[in-house]
């Protein structure tokens, strides 16, 4: 059997009836200008601009550590992501992957999971535009602002793929841009001493204040949750898979740049500005960005600044309908959503999906009029135990893909993961410890309640499926593979 011809009935690689082929009528209107963008704005989010500032207050300098550890993993998960999506490019290749390899219901599961994660983020992006907002309106009461975003976005996700992308690609370019001027203008404070932080700016304020880990080791890790919340949406990238002019290169190139961009924006950011301030001056619910500028004195900066961060809470809202839809339209393929979600409007894009999510994220702007101060807290906390899931999901898919492979019953990715199944081996123990510190933490251990209910929930409906319809539970089992020759 050649390799083309292994794979899932209907959905092999290379197999003339895949849906990757035509990717189900998706209009493959991203071309490699955006896709590069949307995977480097995918990095650049609320949870570095606002949540960093609560982390700061937390772990003082050592969340610079925090930062760079996270993302040594995120850059484990995305290659194991890049060698399946390689392997069999798909929109919605979360929860197919999860569907090949672990079976039908893990499909099922990691694609709900999924879409809830994105309606959660987009509540917390929503939220913190609001937040942004307050800063030159504070008259303005925060549900109507979140409102009115997110009708404007829905409108955007609404008109055509291309439209999202063109969009997605200024937002990032904004927030790219923005971010390499603060470095500058925080290494020329430090070199030249101008501005009125120049007389205290110096590297020594990342360990004279009580240490590099001035509240310990412990409240250092404890930030770990937080900080896996900033990296949320870098795999969205394998969900514009689908609608890719060139996946086979776009793709890899996209997730080959992952390191430099965390090393740049997350570490080199937050280290040039704990330099140029001390951290003891940052307080939770004010970016610490927004700080560091009004420190420094610059005429509007501060003002320029919120402006930047209010352009990355809105690209990671705009994510978030892009990709509900997608995966909506995904399970819905797949039997394990109403067949209505299957539609695609005259401009291509899943309008139902999208719409049906953008009334939940709704529920964002109810918790910014009931519980303003506390909106944010919550939903970060939720999105980041969905967002753990999804990736669990990518590394176990990625292991036993290998086994495959190894076993010769699968054919290799043009895109290997370096260190194979053992990087993710290693990035899994580590979701796990994450995880175990969300338990031990009483502020966000709720988000693990919502998700058990989610999980009872999901388990209920799966068993209404499967009596519904038995044959959902068998169509996605993966046919008997033959060795590839």
């Amino acid at each position: 059997m050649t390799s083309a011809q292994v794979g899932t009935p209907g959905k092999g690689s290379g197999s003339p009836e895949a849906p990757e082929a035509s990717e189900e009528g998706y209009e493959r209107g991203l071309g490699s200008r955006q896709v590069q963008m949307i995977a480097i704005g995918g990095a650049i989010g609320v949870g570095l601009f606002l949540g960093a500032g609560a982390n700061i207050a937390k772990a003082g300098p050592s969340l610079i550590l925090m930062y760079a550890l996270a993302g040594g993993i995120i850059f484990f998960i995305m290659r194991a992501l890049g060698e399946l999506l390689l392997y069999r490019p798909v929109s919605g290749s979360f929860a197919e992957y999860s569907r090949e390899f672990l079976g039908p219901f893990f499909g099922y599961f990691t694609g709900w999971t999924y879409w809830l994660m994105w309606v959660v983020t987009g509540m917390a992006e929503l939220t913190a535009a609001a937040i942004y907002v307050n800063y030159w309106f504070p008259s303005v009461p925060q549900w109507v602002t979140a409102l009115v975003f997110l009708v404007i976005l829905f409108g955007v996700n609404l008109i055509s793929v291309k439209v999202f992308g063109e969009l997605e690609f200024w937002f990032s370019m904004v927030k790219v841009t923005a971010l390499i001027g603060m470095i500058v203008i925080g290494l020329g404070v430090l070199t030249f001493g101008f501005s009125a932080a120049g007389d205290t700016a110096s590297v020594a304020n990342l360990y004279q204040f009580d240490g590099f880990f001035p509240k310990g080791v412990g409240s250092s890790l404890m930030t770990l949750q937080g900080v896996m919340f900033a990296y949320l949406a870098v795999e969205l990238v394998g969900v514009t898979a689908g609608e890719s002019e060139n996946p086979e290169k776009t793709l890899p190139k996209a997730i080959n740049t992952l390191p430099w961009r965390i090393a740049l924006f997350y570490v080199g950011a937050l280290t040039v500005i704990l330099c140029v301030v001390k951290w003891t001056e940052f307080a939770p619910g004010v970016s610490p960005f927004v700080a560091a500028f009004a420190k420094i004195g610059i005429p509007a900066g501060a003002g320029i600044v919120n402006f930047v961060v209010l352009t990355a809470a809105l690209s990671s809202c705009n994510s978030g309908m892009y990709s509900t839809g997608r995966m909506l339209r995904n399970l819905a393929d797949s039997g394990e959503a109403p067949a209505v979600f299957r539609r695609l409007s005259a401009s291509k894009t899943p309008a139902l999906g999208i719409t049906v999510s953008v009334l939940f994220m709704g529920i964002g702007v109810v918790l910014n009029y009931v519980v303003p101060e506390k909106a944010f807290g919550y939903v970060t906390s939720v999105a980041t135990a969905a967002g753990i899931w999804t990736w669990l999901m990518i590394l176990i898919s990625h292991v036993l893909y290998r086994r495959a492979v190894d076993a010769g019953r699968l054919p290799a990715s043009s895109f290997p993961a370096p260190g194979g199944a053992r990087c993710s081996w290693i990035a899994i123990a580590f979701l796990l410890f994450v995880t175990c510190l969300i338990a031990y933490d009483g502020d966000s251990r709720v988000c693990l309640y919502v998700m058990a209910g989610w999980a009872a929930a999901l388990g209920v409906g799966w068993l209404v499926l499967k009596n519904r319809n038995p044959e959902v539970a068998e169509r996605h089992e993966p046919a008997p593979l033959e060795k590839v020759s």
